[in-house]
């Protein structure tokens, strides 16, 4: 048998280190693979998921990209691909539609006939006298019903959403942004910029009663919104008071309302404006005309936009999706930080 001698003359039989080396061998297996509550307990500490580049582009995803802490751009405003999704989609389905013309349905109304109904019929099913409240729990005037005020503005009401993807895309708005609106109406901009937004973070200044009802008892309601409780005040004079000093804007902005007042009041609101608009970034965009400086003169428009803190940044154009037209819009931003 043989065996290994050390320097002192201990003798050590192969076979017994070999054995030991075995037994060691067994001995780390086991304790390697003991079960997982005899371990320590293991860090809780968060991780951030990889980006999800099979994510639908749309508000709502970016909107929860943001919130997940991922940075991933995502697009407001319909892409190439969108559009030809949707054309593909037409033709697979074997859709035609001459110009300008619909099927009617099975018992086609327009909106006066619509309203008629309503006040006389009140609908194919109905809850009678006090029975009616009871079950309604905000009861809706006929005329919003029938969406009569998605007729008020000279274009249709799908521009709305036109507006908002140039705003949210030159601002590089994301959900936490805040934005407010000179003139809101009846929320034909608005719906789009308060379903984007956090809670809270769109404010409206509006003057018109009838456009106010039809936006707090029929669009925030129909369209689910009430959840993300905008402040919109009536008032006007350009008169900012109450929507008190906290928070500064990222976006203002006024779609075809500073054509309808006078020069000096626009003036007033601008100077008023100015220490809301957050520096750098911040961006004020007016519409249709800036009438207001240019029947000065350019250098005299010039000095006394500097003079509030203002520059004039340039003017744009942006094509409607959906039809024939395209709005223009003037872009201002602080000149003294």
């Amino acid at each position: 048998m043989m065996a290994l001698s050390s320097t002192k003359g201990v003798v050590v039989p192969v076979p017994v280190l070999v054995l030991a080396a075995a037994a060691a061998a067994i001995f780390l297996y086991l304790f390697v693979s003991s079960p997982s509550s005899s371990l320590p307990t293991p860090c809780s500490c968060p991780t951030i998921p990889p980006p999800d580049t099979t994510t639908p582009t749309t508000p709502s995803t970016r909107a929860t990209a943001k919130s997940t802490g991922s940075s991933t751009s995502q697009r407001i405003s319909a892409s190439k691909d969108d559009i030809e999704w949707v054309r593909n989609q037409i033709e697979a389905n074997g859709l035609h539609m001459a110009e300008n013309v619909l099927r009617k349905g099975i018992n086609p109304r327009t909106r006066e006939q619509q309203l008629q109904d309503l006040l006389q019929f009140k609908g194919v099913s109905h809850y009678e006298g006090e029975e009616a409240e009871n079950h309604t729990a905000f009861p809706c005037p006929g005329e919003l019903l029938v969406e009569q005020h998605h007729s008020y503005y000279g274009e249709p009401w799908a521009g709305g959403r036109d507006s908002f993807d140039f705003l949210a895309e030159s601002t590089r708005l994301t959900p936490d942004s805040r934005v407010l609106e000179i003139g809101c109406g009846t929320l034909r901009v608005g719906l789009h910029f308060i379903r984007y937004l956090n809670p809270e973070h769109y404010h409206c200044l509006e003057k018109d009663e009838l456009s106010l009802m039809a936006a707090f008892r029929y669009e925030l309601p129909s369209q689910g919104l009430l959840h993300k409780r905008p402040l919109i005040i009536r008032g006007q004079d350009m008169e900012f008071a109450k929507f008190g000093n906290e928070g500064m804007y990222d976006l203002i902005y006024s779609n075809a309302v500073f054509l309808h007042i006078p020069d000096k009041l626009v003036w007033v609101g601008l100077e008023r404006l100015v220490k809301r608009l957050k520096p750098i970034k911040g961006r004020i965009f007016v519409s249709h005309n800036i009438k207001f400086c240019s029947r000065l003169g350019g250098e005299a428009c010039t000095k006394k936009l500097h003079g509030l803190g203002l520059a004039y940044v340039g003017k744009h154009t942006h094509d409607s999706l959906l039809f024939n037209h395209y709005d223009i819009w003037y872009e201002f931003k602080r000149s003294k930080i």
